[in-house]
């Protein structure tokens, strides 16, 4: 987790006492720039939000929204559409679509490799749903992941893989840095010769508003290690991915 500057976050000591007072949402954030971390939209959070603040913090976000609609003139009293649509938003944010900012990274057993495997091995397309930090708009997509491991690896299953992608995405971030982080995270925990991934999306902050484009659709990829220095390897791996259904 990235550190922010002392110059933008000056330390200020307070008790335990008067941090009891406050707004847990400023708790949390007390706690953040104590530590000189940074919480941008796609980080993670989990270790500084304490028992029973997360409830805290949805009920807080619903008084928020619930503002937010009043300024859009929506009569949410009269209206029963949207009379609990405040409350239903702010536990959507927690419990899934921002999700992953605020658990901790999920459990991933991970094995030696005994038998010393040293194929190609390509696990997707995992689904992946995420926002846009821009906009809060969806992303829908796909992820395939790329991984020649080595003796010293570490072997994961396959439905960890998919595990860790969702809890990266689960967050507000452009696609260019969510792949990164993958990449980052898969890297540190396999330890392969080569790890490869491509993202394929659509963005419904160009679908839904802007260009309104609906047919167009971001692809990126990171590569590592033996991806990017052996042509070869990357053409192959790349090769074995599906291409877009029209």
């Amino acid at each position: 987790m990235s550190r922010v500057s002392t110059r933008t976050a000056p330390a200020i000591f307070r008790s335990e006492e008067e941090l009891a007072q406050l707004p847990a949402s400023e708790r949390v954030r007390y706690r953040l720039v104590q530590s000189g971390r940074r919480y941008h939209a796609n980080d993670n959070i989990a270790a500084f939000v304490r028992e029973g603040e997360i409830e805290e913090l949805k009920a807080e976000v619903q008084v928020k929204l619930q503002e937010v609609l009043q300024a859009l003139v929506i009569d949410t009293e009269s209206d029963h559409n949207t009379h609990e649509t405040a409350k239903r938003v702010a536990k959507m944010y927690f419990d899934e679509v921002f999700r992953g900012r605020y658990v901790p990274m999920p459990s991933v057993t991970e094995f030696p490799n005994a038998e010393r495997l040293n194929e190609l091995m390509i696990v997707g397309p995992i689904t992946v749903r995420s926002a846009c930090s821009h906009h809060m708009c969806p992303i829908f997509g796909k992820v395939w992941i790329g991984i020649l491991p080595n003796e010293h690896s570490n072997l994961i299953g396959l439905s960890k893989y998919a595990r860790i992608a969702d809890w990266i995405m689960s967050r507000p971030q452009i696609q260019e840095e969510a792949v990164t982080m993958l990449a980052n995270e898969l890297q540190e925990r396999v330890r392969p010769d080569g790890l490869g991934i491509v993202m394929e999306a659509d963005h419904f902050c160009m679908h839904w508003r802007g260009v309104k484009d609906n047919e167009s659709a971001m692809v990126n990829s990171v590569m590592r290690g033996a991806f990017l220095k052996d042509a070869n390897l990357r053409r192959e791996f790349l090769s074995l991915l599906p291409r877009r259904q029209g």
